[in-house]
């Protein structure tokens, strides 16, 4: 594990963070960054819809953009991440983030912004995540002890969810308000985050010196592959993320153009689950400890994508009601599944290996997303013509719902493995 404080200290008492002042300059600089993120993710598809009139194909290669950089990417930023100092790239990526998004509403001022420009950015965007991502996970472990982890993961979660759902009210007001400029706060949103990278103490110094880029490559396969509960999560997350990321690319044109909800009805729609998401990153450590992570984690994607289905009540029910409820149970399972996910794929990883471990993973798991969001937006662009918006939306979203439900049947058998590894450990502390 790299250095760093992992203790209570900090401040001390009730001004401190209870999990130390390195996890809290961390989980602070996140917190603010997964908000503005949320900003850029609700108005890069507002700003497509009504300012550049794009069709459901052109928001499905922009969505793709997003999650470009993970199958070209993933692989060698866990090699070379590994060889790097953690902490200070995912500063710089921070600082590459900020150029990304900031040159957006310049490029509206211009009178240049188009499809092509937004893909470039988000591609941009796409690629400095890819190499932020590999040591965001290295970072907890490295600012808090192995005790914590959950409790750690669970903060992080919750403030995912948060920025998730009450995000797009927050940016449907500020596009009210400011148009493109809104993404400005998102990119100063960077700016908090590397602020606090550079106030941390020193962590994450290079962990893996020797060895080619390809030994390492397929040594964060291989690893994965080997350990028969990572198998399984590899197995469920590539399923999850094959329906997953059409249900989400196809929701703005769903709510938009099919349900003619209004900028600012669809923000508060959204903003109208927080309940749901803050609770399931609440509720995951006592239900993982009662029932066990894996058996948590199984059931939460089961849940999870049958939650979605949920936006079929619309237009039957009010549209803001249903995508409130259905996105708020959404939230709450999916929730469960990181926190859950994190510290199972967390147990099973050696200090050394971590960078391209995870990498590996993201590489395996998110390289399916841009094909997801594609064919989400490509599936609507060809169903519409026959079916009309609002029902070639529902059918596409509900084939992709379904199809990431089948995530839970490889997940069943990770509670089941986890008990049989822990039983020699439990046998050897009988007295």
């Amino acid at each position: 594990m790299d250095g760093g404080s992992g203790g209570d200290g900090g401040s001390g008492g009730g001004r401190g963070w209870s999990l130390g002042r390195e996890f809290g300059l961390f989980w602070t600089g996140q917190s603010v960054s997964l908000l503005g993120d949320r900003l850029t993710v609700f108005v890069v598809p507002t700003l497509m819809i009504f300012v550049l009139d794009a069709s459901a194909f052109e928001v499905g290669v922009v969505a793709m953009a997003q999650y470009l950089g993970i199958p070209l990417l993933g692989p060698v930023a866990g090699v070379l991440v590994d060889r790097w100092d953690k902490r200070r790239t995912m500063l710089a990526c921070d600082l590459v983030r900020f150029a990304a998004v900031a040159a957006i509403p310049v490029a509206y001022w211009l009178g240049v912004l188009s499809t092509p420009l937004l893909f470039a950015c988000v591609a941009l965007i796409s690629g400095a995540t890819i190499f932020f991502n590999v040591g965001y996970l290295v970072a907890v472990p490295a600012t808090v002890p192995e005790d914590r982890l959950v409790r750690a993961y669970s903060r992080l979660e919750g403030s995912r969810t948060v920025a998730e759902v009450t995000g797009p009210s927050i940016a449907a007001g500020l596009y009210h308000l400011l148009g493109a400029a809104s993404l400005l706060v998102d990119a100063a949103s960077y700016l908090v985050s590397a602020a606090c990278f550079r106030r941390m103490r020193p962590w994450g110094a290079r962990t893996a010196q020797e060895g080619s880029i390809r030994s390492r490559l397929l040594l964060g396969f291989r690893l994965n592959w080997a350990d028969p509960v990572l198998r399984r999560v590899v197995a469920a997350a590539v399923t999850l993320n094959s329906g997953g990321p059409i249900f989400v690319t196809v929701l703005p044109v769903l709510a938009y153009e099919g349900l003619g909800v209004q900028v600012g009805v669809f923000g508060a729609a959204m903003s109208a689950a927080a309940a749901g998401a803050v609770l399931g990153a609440l509720a995951a450590p006592r239900i993982g400890a009662r029932l066990g992570l894996g058996r948590t984690m199984a059931w939460a994607l089961l849940l999870h994508n049958l939650a979605g289905l949920g936006v079929l009540a619309a237009p039957a029910l009010p549209p803001a009601l249903v995508i409130g409820v259905t996105i708020g149970c959404y939230g709450f399972f999916m929730s469960c599944i990181n926190v859950c996910s994190a510290p199972i794929r967390q147990s099973r990883m050696t200090a050394e290996n971590q960078g391209v471990m995870h990498a590996a993973f993201r590489t395996a798991t998110w390289g399916v997303i841009p094909l997801a969001a594609l064919a989400g937006g490509w599936a609507v662009t060809l169903l519409t013509d026959d079916l009309g918006v609002l029902n070639a939306a529902r059918v596409v979203m509900a084939g992709g719902t379904l199809l990431a439900a089948l995530s839970f049947l490889p997940a069943l058998r990770i509670q089941p493995l986890m008990d049989r590894a822990a039983e020699p450990a439990l046998a050897g502390r009988t007295p």
